[in-house]
């Protein structure tokens, strides 16, 4: 991740570095927690405000996502979490930038895209150049890696 700030629909992303300084920087826990205004989100809260932000149906999410509908909804309604890779299926069918997926994964209690891994590498790559779910397996499959659509639900 660069050190530049993303953008999602409650504003601007802070960075964790930035948190950070701001924590070690304070007098006191709560005067820190008073000043951050640390976000609260469910993963369902996220994913639609993220899915609003970008102007997108959940059917478009859904499709684009190659996600299971039933599925899709319930993430979208709070009562199923996703695994891994459907995260980033969803994460791809909302069109998030890195930033937003690594937020999304992150709120699906999900370990974070990692560029020194070999598979994540791949996937960050196509999130950045604004590739789809399914050109994304098409190149984890070119490149010898597991596909998304083969992941978990």
């Amino acid at each position: 991740m660069s050190g530049e700030r993303g953008e999602t629909a409650g504003g601007p992303v802070r960075l964790t570095a930035e948190l950070l300084e701001q924590l070690l920087a304070s007098a006191t826990p709560e005067q820190y927690l008073a000043r951050a205004s640390l976000e609260e989100r469910s993963l369902a809260e996220y994913a639609e405000a993220v899915r609003e932000a970008h102007g997108l149906k959940k059917s478009q999410v859904i499709r684009s996502s190659g996600l299971n509908p039933t599925f899709c909804y319930q993430i979208f309604e709070g009562t199923r979490r996703p695994g891994r890779d459907s995260a980033i299926m969803l994460a791809f069918g909302l069109g998030c930038s890195l930033v937003e997926a690594q937020r999304l994964l992150r709120l699906a209690g999900a370990s974070e895209l990692w560029s020194r891994n070999r598979r994540d590498a791949i996937i960050i790559f196509c999130l950045e150049h604004g590739m789809s779910r399914a050109q994304t397996d098409d190149e984890l499959w070119r490149l010898g890696e597991k596909t998304l659509l083969d992941g978990e639900a």
